[in-house]
């Protein structure tokens, strides 16, 4: 397992770069002075503890993690998991490899846009038949008719602002009809940003 605190999923996908180098993920540090230093900066909105994490960057930009407050924020669509699931956004797989250790968890369909997030996080996947990964956008994606899942998981998001909440307005009346119950990512604290 990677990291040293106990909130940290594991991430099988391996560190690696997209050909034109706009998507890496790799394993970074974060010291005891680096977590001290920003967990006095982020005033309760997410500590992170010292360890060893993985991160998915595209255009230099972290837009995921395996650190603690990405876990906390994933959790609810963890344990709500079972079934049919369909994921909007691939990120590093992390949500989608704990997702898999449910027995009840029947299949997991993945869409995500971005083809080199898919090529370096795919194929840590491939030839698990509860996975199925489509490359397409959350909102513009069909699923096939009278297909219906369990739990229908939106993280298409890279910060938690209240910016994104119209888009998971859009993404739950979308999937309304096809999803037992439907979760976006962190969106209690988008609310709580108005």
């Amino acid at each position: 397992m990677i990291g040293d605190n106990s909130m940290v999923w594991p991430v099988s996908v391996p560190d690696g770069e997209s050909p034109c180098g706009t998507v890496k993920i790799d394993t970074f540090t974060v010291s005891e002075e680096d977590a001290r230093f920003h967990n006095i900066r982020a005033r309760g909105r997410g500590s992170i503890s010292p360890g060893t994490y993985k991160r998915l960057r595209i255009d230099g930009e972290t837009v995921m993690s395996n650190t603690p407050m990405e876990i906390r924020t994933n959790r609810q669509g963890f344990f709500k998991a079972k079934g049919r699931v369909l994921i909007n956004g691939l990120g590093l797989g992390m949500l989608v490899e704990k997702m898999l250790t449910k027995p009840d968890v029947e299949h997991i369909t993945v869409i995500e846009k971005n083809p080199a997030v898919i090529a370096l996080v795919g194929p840590v996947f491939e030839g698990n038949d509860r996975v199925t990964i489509i490359e397409a956008d959350a909102f513009e994606y069909q699923p096939p008719k009278g297909e219906k899942f369990d739990l229908v998981w939106h993280d298409i998001w890279t910060f938690i602002v209240s910016d994104n909440l119209p888009g998971m307005h859009k993404l739950h009346r979308k999937y309304g009809r096809r999803a037992e119950l439907q979760m976006s990512w962190a969106r209690e604290e988008c609310e709580l940003n108005r």
